[in-house]
Protein backbone atom coordinates (compact mmCIF):
# COMPACT_ATOMS: atom_id res chain seq x y z
CA UNK A 1 0.00 0.00 0.00
CA UNK A 2 1.49 3.38 -0.99
CA UNK A 3 2.14 6.00 1.70
CA UNK A 4 -0.80 8.33 0.94
CA UNK A 5 -3.30 5.48 1.06
CA UNK A 6 -1.72 4.05 4.19
CA UNK A 7 -1.82 7.44 5.91
CA UNK A 8 -5.47 7.89 4.94
CA UNK A 9 -6.38 4.44 6.24
CA UNK A 10 -4.49 5.03 9.46
CA UNK A 11 -6.35 8.28 10.10
CA UNK A 12 -9.68 6.57 9.42
CA UNK A 13 -8.94 3.78 11.88
CA UNK A 14 -7.72 6.27 14.47
CA UNK A 15 -10.91 8.33 14.26
CA UNK A 16 -13.11 5.23 14.38
CA UNK A 17 -11.29 3.66 17.30
CA UNK A 18 -11.38 6.79 19.44
CA UNK A 19 -15.06 7.20 18.60
CA UNK A 20 -15.79 3.73 19.97
CA UNK A 21 -14.27 4.78 23.27
CA UNK A 22 -17.00 7.35 23.85
CA UNK A 23 -19.81 5.45 22.16
CA UNK A 24 -21.59 4.44 25.35
CA UNK A 25 -22.15 7.92 26.74
CA UNK A 26 -22.87 9.48 23.37
CA UNK A 27 -25.36 6.77 22.46
CA UNK A 28 -27.21 7.21 25.72
CA UNK A 29 -27.46 10.95 25.16
CA UNK A 30 -28.72 10.53 21.62
CA UNK A 31 -31.29 7.97 22.73
CA UNK A 32 -33.12 10.46 24.89
CA UNK A 33 -34.45 12.25 21.82
CA UNK A 34 -35.73 9.10 20.14
CA UNK A 35 -36.55 6.52 22.80
CA UNK A 36 -39.12 6.75 25.60
CA UNK A 37 -38.20 5.67 29.08
CA UNK A 38 -38.96 2.05 29.81
CA UNK A 39 -39.39 2.47 33.51
CA UNK A 40 -42.14 0.43 35.09
CA UNK A 41 -43.66 0.80 38.55
CA UNK A 42 -41.39 -0.79 41.15
CA UNK A 43 -42.57 -3.87 43.02
CA UNK A 44 -44.61 -3.21 46.13
CA UNK A 45 -42.59 -3.55 49.29
CA UNK A 46 -43.55 -3.70 52.94
CA UNK A 47 -42.44 -0.74 54.98
CA UNK A 48 -41.20 -3.00 57.76
CA UNK A 49 -39.30 -5.45 55.53
CA UNK A 50 -35.77 -5.93 56.92
CA UNK A 51 -32.92 -4.80 54.73
CA UNK A 52 -34.87 -2.05 52.99
CA UNK A 53 -33.07 1.32 52.82
CA UNK A 54 -34.44 4.14 54.94
CA UNK A 55 -35.82 7.38 53.62
CA UNK A 56 -34.39 9.06 56.69
CA UNK A 57 -30.75 10.03 56.12
CA UNK A 58 -30.91 8.29 52.71
CA UNK A 59 -28.72 10.41 50.45
CA UNK A 60 -29.91 8.92 47.19
CA UNK A 61 -33.60 9.08 48.03
CA UNK A 62 -33.68 12.64 46.69
CA UNK A 63 -33.91 12.11 42.95
CA UNK A 64 -33.73 15.77 41.96
CA UNK A 65 -30.22 16.27 40.58
CA UNK A 66 -30.20 20.04 40.97
CA UNK A 67 -27.15 20.97 43.03
CA UNK A 68 -29.24 23.56 44.86
CA UNK A 69 -31.13 20.72 46.51
CA UNK A 70 -29.49 20.14 49.95
CA UNK A 71 -30.27 16.43 49.77
CA UNK A 72 -28.32 16.17 46.55
CA UNK A 73 -25.36 17.98 47.99
CA UNK A 74 -25.40 15.19 50.56
CA UNK A 75 -25.51 12.68 47.72
CA UNK A 76 -21.99 13.67 46.77
CA UNK A 77 -20.85 11.94 49.93
CA UNK A 78 -21.65 8.59 48.30
CA UNK A 79 -18.57 8.89 46.09
CA UNK A 80 -15.93 6.73 47.77
CA UNK A 81 -13.10 9.29 47.73
CA UNK A 82 -15.09 12.46 48.20
CA UNK A 83 -15.79 14.40 51.39
CA UNK A 84 -17.80 17.56 51.91
CA UNK A 85 -19.52 19.55 54.58
CA UNK A 86 -22.86 17.83 54.00
CA UNK A 87 -21.42 14.60 55.38
CA UNK A 88 -20.95 16.10 58.79
CA UNK A 89 -24.69 16.55 59.24
CA UNK A 90 -25.58 13.08 57.95
CA UNK A 91 -24.67 10.19 60.30
CA UNK A 92 -25.24 7.70 57.48
CA UNK A 93 -22.36 9.11 55.40
CA UNK A 94 -20.22 11.17 57.76
CA UNK A 95 -16.91 11.86 55.99
CA UNK A 96 -17.85 9.25 53.40
CA UNK A 97 -17.59 6.45 55.97
CA UNK A 98 -20.20 4.00 57.26
CA UNK A 99 -22.06 4.95 60.45
CA UNK A 100 -20.64 4.19 63.85
CA UNK A 101 -22.06 1.20 65.74
CA UNK A 102 -25.42 1.94 67.27
CA UNK A 103 -27.15 3.40 64.25
CA UNK A 104 -30.41 1.56 63.56
CA UNK A 105 -30.99 -0.78 60.66
CA UNK A 106 -32.37 1.15 57.69
CA UNK A 107 -35.94 0.51 56.59
CA UNK A 108 -37.93 1.86 53.66
CA UNK A 109 -41.04 3.93 54.22
CA UNK A 110 -41.70 4.28 50.48
CA UNK A 111 -40.62 2.68 47.23
CA UNK A 112 -37.77 4.28 45.35
CA UNK A 113 -38.67 5.76 41.96
CA UNK A 114 -37.53 3.52 39.10
CA UNK A 115 -35.95 5.50 36.28
CA UNK A 116 -34.94 4.91 32.69
CA UNK A 117 -33.06 6.65 29.89
CA UNK A 118 -34.20 10.22 30.67
CA UNK A 119 -33.00 9.87 34.25
CA UNK A 120 -29.77 8.24 33.05
CA UNK A 121 -28.89 11.17 30.80
CA UNK A 122 -29.81 13.66 33.51
CA UNK A 123 -27.76 11.82 36.13
CA UNK A 124 -24.79 11.50 33.81
CA UNK A 125 -24.54 15.26 33.78
CA UNK A 126 -25.94 16.31 37.14
CA UNK A 127 -25.72 13.36 39.53
CA UNK A 128 -22.72 11.21 38.59
CA UNK A 129 -22.18 10.04 42.16
CA UNK A 130 -25.71 9.27 43.29
CA UNK A 131 -28.74 7.30 42.16
CA UNK A 132 -32.03 6.44 43.87
CA UNK A 133 -31.83 3.25 45.91
CA UNK A 134 -28.05 2.99 46.26
CA UNK A 135 -25.48 3.76 48.96
CA UNK A 136 -27.56 3.82 52.11
CA UNK A 137 -24.74 2.98 54.51
CA UNK A 138 -27.26 2.32 57.28
CA UNK A 139 -28.79 -0.61 55.38
CA UNK A 140 -28.42 -4.04 56.98
CA UNK A 141 -29.02 -7.21 54.93
CA UNK A 142 -32.06 -9.32 55.71
CA UNK A 143 -32.23 -13.09 56.11
CA UNK A 144 -33.97 -13.23 52.73
CA UNK A 145 -31.23 -11.21 51.01
CA UNK A 146 -28.07 -11.72 53.10
CA UNK A 147 -25.62 -10.42 50.50
CA UNK A 148 -25.39 -6.69 49.70
CA UNK A 149 -25.37 -5.87 45.98
CA UNK A 150 -22.50 -3.87 44.51
CA UNK A 151 -23.20 -2.32 41.09
CA UNK A 152 -20.25 -1.84 38.71
CA UNK A 153 -20.88 0.56 35.80
CA UNK A 154 -19.81 0.35 32.15
CA UNK A 155 -17.07 2.15 30.22
CA UNK A 156 -17.76 5.82 29.58
CA UNK A 157 -20.50 6.36 32.16
CA UNK A 158 -20.93 6.63 35.94
CA UNK A 159 -23.03 5.06 38.67
CA UNK A 160 -25.67 7.79 38.51
CA UNK A 161 -26.35 7.12 34.84
CA UNK A 162 -25.92 3.35 34.66
CA UNK A 163 -28.17 2.28 37.52
CA UNK A 164 -31.33 4.38 37.27
CA UNK A 165 -33.40 1.25 36.85
CA UNK A 166 -31.57 -1.55 38.63
CA UNK A 167 -30.58 0.27 41.85
CA UNK A 168 -34.14 1.22 42.88
CA UNK A 169 -35.57 -2.06 41.56
CA UNK A 170 -33.23 -4.12 43.71
CA UNK A 171 -33.63 -1.83 46.74
CA UNK A 172 -37.41 -2.08 46.44
CA UNK A 173 -37.05 -5.87 46.37
CA UNK A 174 -35.32 -5.77 49.76
CA UNK A 175 -31.62 -5.73 48.85
CA UNK A 176 -29.00 -3.43 50.32
CA UNK A 177 -27.60 -1.78 47.20
CA UNK A 178 -24.28 0.00 46.75
CA UNK A 179 -22.52 1.44 43.71
CA UNK A 180 -19.14 2.96 42.98
CA UNK A 181 -17.43 5.03 40.33
CA UNK A 182 -14.08 3.73 39.13
CA UNK A 183 -11.45 4.20 36.45
CA UNK A 184 -11.68 7.98 36.28
CA UNK A 185 -8.78 10.16 35.18
CA UNK A 186 -7.97 13.60 33.70
CA UNK A 187 -10.35 12.96 30.80
CA UNK A 188 -13.31 12.02 32.99
CA UNK A 189 -14.54 15.48 34.04
CA UNK A 190 -15.91 13.76 37.12
CA UNK A 191 -18.45 11.89 34.99
CA UNK A 192 -16.81 9.52 32.51
CA UNK A 193 -15.63 6.37 34.26
CA UNK A 194 -14.01 3.12 33.25
CA UNK A 195 -11.16 4.76 31.32
CA UNK A 196 -8.14 3.83 33.43
CA UNK A 197 -6.12 0.65 33.71
CA UNK A 198 -8.49 -2.20 34.51
CA UNK A 199 -6.13 -3.66 37.10
CA UNK A 200 -6.23 -0.39 39.05
CA UNK A 201 -10.02 -0.26 38.68
CA UNK A 202 -10.23 -3.76 40.17
CA UNK A 203 -8.25 -2.44 43.13
CA UNK A 204 -10.85 0.28 43.59
CA UNK A 205 -13.59 -2.36 43.50
CA UNK A 206 -11.71 -4.40 46.11
CA UNK A 207 -11.53 -1.44 48.49
CA UNK A 208 -15.20 -0.64 47.95
CA UNK A 209 -16.31 -4.22 48.63
CA UNK A 210 -14.34 -4.21 51.87
CA UNK A 211 -16.06 -1.00 52.86
CA UNK A 212 -19.50 -2.47 52.12
CA UNK A 213 -18.75 -5.62 54.11
CA UNK A 214 -17.53 -3.58 57.08
CA UNK A 215 -20.62 -1.36 57.01
CA UNK A 216 -23.21 -4.12 56.62
CA UNK A 217 -21.61 -6.93 58.58
CA UNK A 218 -22.18 -9.31 55.65
CA UNK A 219 -19.77 -12.12 54.78
CA UNK A 220 -20.03 -11.71 51.01
CA UNK A 221 -21.50 -9.44 48.36
CA UNK A 222 -23.22 -9.98 45.04
CA UNK A 223 -21.76 -8.08 42.07
CA UNK A 224 -23.79 -6.79 39.12
CA UNK A 225 -21.86 -5.23 36.26
CA UNK A 226 -22.51 -3.83 32.79
CA UNK A 227 -19.99 -4.13 29.91
CA UNK A 228 -16.51 -3.52 31.40
CA UNK A 229 -18.27 -3.59 34.77
CA UNK A 230 -19.12 -7.25 34.13
CA UNK A 231 -15.60 -8.16 33.03
CA UNK A 232 -13.37 -6.11 35.35
CA UNK A 233 -14.57 -7.98 38.49
CA UNK A 234 -12.90 -11.13 37.13
CA UNK A 235 -9.53 -9.52 37.82
CA UNK A 236 -10.69 -8.81 41.37
CA UNK A 237 -11.90 -12.39 41.80
CA UNK A 238 -8.87 -14.09 40.25
CA UNK A 239 -5.91 -11.82 40.99
CA UNK A 240 -6.88 -9.79 44.06
CA UNK A 241 -8.28 -12.65 46.19
CA UNK A 242 -11.84 -11.41 45.87
CA UNK A 243 -13.47 -14.82 45.36
CA UNK A 244 -13.87 -15.40 49.10
CA UNK A 245 -15.92 -12.20 49.35
CA UNK A 246 -18.30 -12.70 46.40
CA UNK A 247 -21.31 -14.99 46.20
CA UNK A 248 -22.61 -14.20 42.69
CA UNK A 249 -21.45 -12.15 39.71
CA UNK A 250 -24.21 -11.10 37.30
CA UNK A 251 -22.97 -9.48 34.10
CA UNK A 252 -24.91 -7.53 31.46
CA UNK A 253 -23.19 -7.74 28.04
CA UNK A 254 -19.74 -8.08 29.61
CA UNK A 255 -16.57 -7.72 27.53
CA UNK A 256 -15.33 -10.98 29.01
CA UNK A 257 -13.31 -12.32 26.11
CA UNK A 258 -12.72 -9.00 24.41
CA UNK A 259 -14.23 -7.29 21.42
CA UNK A 260 -13.28 -6.69 17.81
CA UNK A 261 -15.01 -3.29 18.09
CA UNK A 262 -17.29 -4.30 15.21
CA UNK A 263 -14.30 -5.39 13.16
CA UNK A 264 -12.06 -2.36 13.78
CA UNK A 265 -9.32 -4.40 15.46
CA UNK A 266 -9.20 -6.78 12.49
CA UNK A 267 -9.02 -3.82 10.12
CA UNK A 268 -6.25 -2.26 12.18
CA UNK A 269 -4.28 -5.49 12.11
CA UNK A 270 -4.73 -5.83 8.35
CA UNK A 271 -3.47 -2.28 7.82
CA UNK A 272 -0.65 -2.68 10.28
CA UNK A 273 -1.80 0.22 12.42
CA UNK A 274 -3.45 -1.47 15.42
CA UNK A 275 -0.30 -1.06 17.51
CA UNK A 276 -0.25 2.66 16.78
CA UNK A 277 -3.91 3.06 17.75
CA UNK A 278 -3.33 1.15 21.01
CA UNK A 279 -0.32 3.31 21.81
CA UNK A 280 -2.55 6.32 21.21
CA UNK A 281 -5.11 4.94 23.66
CA UNK A 282 -2.40 4.63 26.31
CA UNK A 283 -0.95 8.07 25.57
CA UNK A 284 -4.23 9.94 25.92
CA UNK A 285 -5.35 7.98 29.00
CA UNK A 286 -7.65 5.26 27.66
CA UNK A 287 -5.86 2.00 28.51
CA UNK A 288 -9.13 0.23 29.31
CA UNK A 289 -10.12 0.38 25.64
CA UNK A 290 -6.99 -1.46 24.55
CA UNK A 291 -7.34 -3.98 27.38
CA UNK A 292 -10.86 -4.87 26.24
CA UNK A 293 -9.80 -5.68 22.68
CA UNK A 294 -9.97 -9.31 21.62
CA UNK A 295 -6.60 -11.08 21.98
CA UNK A 296 -5.13 -8.29 24.10
CA UNK A 297 -2.36 -9.23 26.50
CA UNK A 298 -4.67 -8.32 29.37
CA UNK A 299 -7.29 -10.79 28.11
CA UNK A 300 -4.73 -13.56 27.68
CA UNK A 301 -3.30 -13.05 31.15
CA UNK A 302 -6.71 -12.84 32.81
CA UNK A 303 -8.14 -16.05 31.38
CA UNK A 304 -4.99 -18.14 30.97
CA UNK A 305 -6.07 -20.26 33.94
CA UNK A 306 -9.75 -20.54 32.95
CA UNK A 307 -12.83 -18.38 33.01
CA UNK A 308 -14.03 -18.91 36.57
CA UNK A 309 -12.90 -19.56 40.13
CA UNK A 310 -14.41 -22.04 42.62
CA UNK A 311 -17.03 -20.79 45.04
CA UNK A 312 -18.51 -18.02 42.88
CA UNK A 313 -21.72 -18.26 40.85
CA UNK A 314 -21.78 -16.58 37.45
CA UNK A 315 -24.74 -15.34 35.40
CA UNK A 316 -24.12 -13.74 32.00
CA UNK A 317 -26.94 -11.91 30.20
CA UNK A 318 -26.25 -11.05 26.58
CA UNK A 319 -28.09 -9.75 23.53
CA UNK A 320 -27.53 -10.92 19.97
CA UNK A 321 -27.85 -7.27 18.93
CA UNK A 322 -24.64 -6.26 20.71
CA UNK A 323 -22.54 -4.10 18.38
CA UNK A 324 -19.96 -3.13 21.02
CA UNK A 325 -18.90 -6.55 22.33
CA UNK A 326 -18.40 -8.39 19.07
CA UNK A 327 -18.89 -11.18 18.33
CA UNK A 328 -21.62 -11.17 20.96
CA UNK A 329 -20.77 -14.70 22.15
CA UNK A 330 -17.47 -13.37 23.51
CA UNK A 331 -19.47 -12.28 26.55
CA UNK A 332 -20.17 -15.86 27.61
CA UNK A 333 -18.15 -17.85 30.13
CA UNK A 334 -17.19 -21.50 30.38
CA UNK A 335 -17.37 -23.27 33.74
CA UNK A 336 -19.42 -25.45 36.06
CA UNK A 337 -21.10 -22.62 37.98
CA UNK A 338 -22.04 -20.55 34.93
CA UNK A 339 -25.44 -19.66 33.52
CA UNK A 340 -25.26 -17.99 30.10
CA UNK A 341 -28.51 -16.40 28.94
CA UNK A 342 -29.22 -15.03 25.47
CA UNK A 343 -32.08 -12.55 25.81
CA UNK A 344 -33.52 -13.22 22.34
CA UNK A 345 -33.81 -16.97 23.07
CA UNK A 346 -36.66 -16.04 25.39
CA UNK A 347 -37.82 -12.73 23.89
CA UNK A 348 -37.11 -12.92 20.13
CA UNK A 349 -38.60 -9.48 19.46
CA UNK A 350 -36.34 -7.71 21.96
CA UNK A 351 -34.20 -5.25 19.94
CA UNK A 352 -31.96 -4.25 22.85
CA UNK A 353 -28.36 -3.46 22.06
CA UNK A 354 -25.26 -3.33 24.23
CA UNK A 355 -25.90 0.07 25.81
CA UNK A 356 -29.62 -0.52 26.33
CA UNK A 357 -29.19 -3.61 28.50
CA UNK A 358 -29.20 -1.55 31.70
CA UNK A 359 -32.87 -0.59 31.16
CA UNK A 360 -34.05 -3.71 29.31
CA UNK A 361 -37.09 -5.30 30.96
CA UNK A 362 -36.15 -8.97 30.43
CA UNK A 363 -32.54 -8.34 31.49
CA UNK A 364 -33.61 -6.55 34.67
CA UNK A 365 -36.03 -9.39 35.49
CA UNK A 366 -33.19 -11.87 35.10
CA UNK A 367 -31.02 -9.90 37.51
CA UNK A 368 -33.79 -9.86 40.11
CA UNK A 369 -34.24 -13.62 39.68
CA UNK A 370 -30.52 -14.36 39.91
CA UNK A 371 -30.23 -12.44 43.18
CA UNK A 372 -33.53 -13.71 44.57
CA UNK A 373 -35.38 -16.93 43.75
CA UNK A 374 -32.56 -18.01 41.41
CA UNK A 375 -34.81 -20.22 39.30
CA UNK A 376 -32.57 -21.74 36.57
CA UNK A 377 -35.63 -22.09 34.35
CA UNK A 378 -36.79 -18.51 34.84
CA UNK A 379 -38.58 -16.97 31.85
CA UNK A 380 -39.06 -13.19 31.84
CA UNK A 381 -42.12 -11.31 30.70
CA UNK A 382 -41.28 -9.98 27.24
CA UNK A 383 -41.96 -6.24 27.58
CA UNK A 384 -40.29 -2.92 28.33
CA UNK A 385 -37.45 -3.57 25.93
CA UNK A 386 -34.27 -1.56 26.01
CA UNK A 387 -33.24 0.58 23.03
CA UNK A 388 -31.31 -0.92 20.07
CA UNK A 389 -28.08 0.87 20.94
Amino acid sequence: MDKPRRRSALNAVRRSAVAVGTALCLAATAAITTTPAHATPPPTSEASKPGQPSETNQPTRADQPNETNPANRANRANQPNETNAANESNPATRNGHPPRPGHPTARASAAYPVGGLPEAVRNFLLSPGAVAGANDWRCKPSAEHPYPVVLVHATGVNLGANWTRLAPTLANAGHCVFALNYGMNHLSLGRIGGLGDIRASAGQLSAFVDRVLAATGARKVNLVGHSQGGMMPHYYLKRLHGAAKVHTLVALSPSNHGTTLSGLTHLGEALGVLGFVNDLFDFVGLPALRQQEVNSRFQHDLYADGDTVPGVRYVVLQTTKDAVVTPYANAFLRGDAVRNVTIQDQCPADPVGHVGMFVDGPAVQHVVNALGPDDPNFTPTCRDYGPPL
